[in-house]
């Protein structure tokens, strides 16, 4: 017997929970998806260009802060659109709307922007701020569902987040519209961000514990074992000073250093099982670590990324897990991969 497919599967679950006094019509996840999805493409096709410059204009010379404000839904939105413009260089902060009206005006002046966002453009606690907003001359870019409100009306720019229709059987639950004004906050913020020229460093900046930010910021000095942390040797070390060496540092290698700390090599505990596995137990005795080292091992720097000195050990046919760091002719320390995989790189 050939099985049912899941989206059967699924369709029917939703018809046995359905009230079978009502008949309701069926959304499957693909429509609700597609529906949102094409909100925020007909959005993108109705786009004054004109009125989205004039508001990035106004968010990219704005002396102050961003104050976003919204209520309901929408003020779930504005407060990911400050989040969004904060964390792409442009401050910026939620103020709800009867807040706003309770002292925290206070925050508002002539040198700040503020975001309004609401679907039906009537939104009653926004309403009742906006004359308080025009006697502070505080400009306010609208991101409405009508062109016709009250808001889009009063705004300096009122940008169009019409959703024809909301996504579900009912059409009762935000959720295109929704989409639609996310999409174009984040427009804002991108494109100011760019305007601004904020670059990927000062965007990792404000993201220190994320992925990106790590890799943006984080030095191979940041990470390496240095000093008395990363052992070093001469090349007439014995194998038995070597092995030594590698267990009481416990990094899994030993930098060979001659003249002024220069790297003549590197032995890692691969080199010394090798050496075992290919010489007689007598022989062992006698071997120096010149005799056993990686002569020109793969280096990196201090100042180099941590991130880079990842990809250094990674992409290659053979990996490698510790890298000696060299600056200025003098070895100076050891990074290895446990560490870098460790701070989420």
């Amino acid at each position: 017997m050939i099985s049912r497919r899941r989206s059967d599967c699924l369709d029917d679950v939703m018809a046995d929970m359905a009230p079978h006094s009502e008949k309701v019509e069926h959304w499957s996840p693909v429509d609700l998806l597609r529906h949102e999805a094409d909100a925020i493409a007909a959005a993108a096709d109705r786009l004054d260009l004109d009125d989205f410059s004039r508001a990035v204009e106004i968010l990219a010379r704005c002396a102050g802060a961003v104050a976003t404000t919204g209520a309901g839904t929408s003020g779930i939105v504005a407060r990911k659109i400050a989040a969004t413009l904060t964390s792409t260089g442009t401050p910026a902060l939620f103020v709800h709307p009867t807040d706003a009206l309770h002292g925290g005006l206070g925050i508002i002046g002539a040198q700040e922007v503020v975001i309004a966002v609401s679907n039906s453009g009537e939104t009653e606690e926004i309403s009742v701020l906006m004359p308080y907003l025009r006697s502070r001359k505080v400009k306010v870019i609208a991101i409405v569902g009508d062109l016709d409100s009250a808001l889009a009306r009063e705004a300096a720019v009122a940008l169009d987040a019409t959703a024809e229709r909301e996504a579900g059987p009912h059409g009762l639950v935000p959720t295109a519209s929704v989409a639609v004004a996310l999409a174009i906050g984040d427009a804002l913020a991108l494109t100011v961000m760019e305007v601004k020229g904020v670059t990927r460093e000062a965007f990792a900046a404000n993201h220190p514990s994320g992925r990106l930010g790590r890799r943006l910021t984080l030095r191979v000095r940041d990470v390496m074992h240095e000093g008395r942390e990363q052992p070093a040797m001469g090349p007439q070390a014995s194998l038995l000073e070597v092995v030594g060496a590698i267990t009481d540092g416990g990094l899994g290698a030993v930098n060979i250093v001659g003249d002024g700390d220069c790297l003549l090599g590197i032995i890692t505990d691969g080199d010394v099982r090798r050496t075992i596995q290919r010489c007689e137990p007598e022989e062992l005795r006698e071997l120096r670590a010149e005799e056993v080292m990686t002569r020109q091992p793969v280096v990196t720097s201090p100042q180099s990324m941590a991130y880079e000195a990842l990809k250094l050990m990674e992409d290659r046919p053979s990996q490698i897990a510790v890298l000696p760091v060299v600056e200025d002719g003098r070895c100076v320390g050891l990074v290895r991969l446990h560490d870098l995989v460790r701070i989420g790189l």
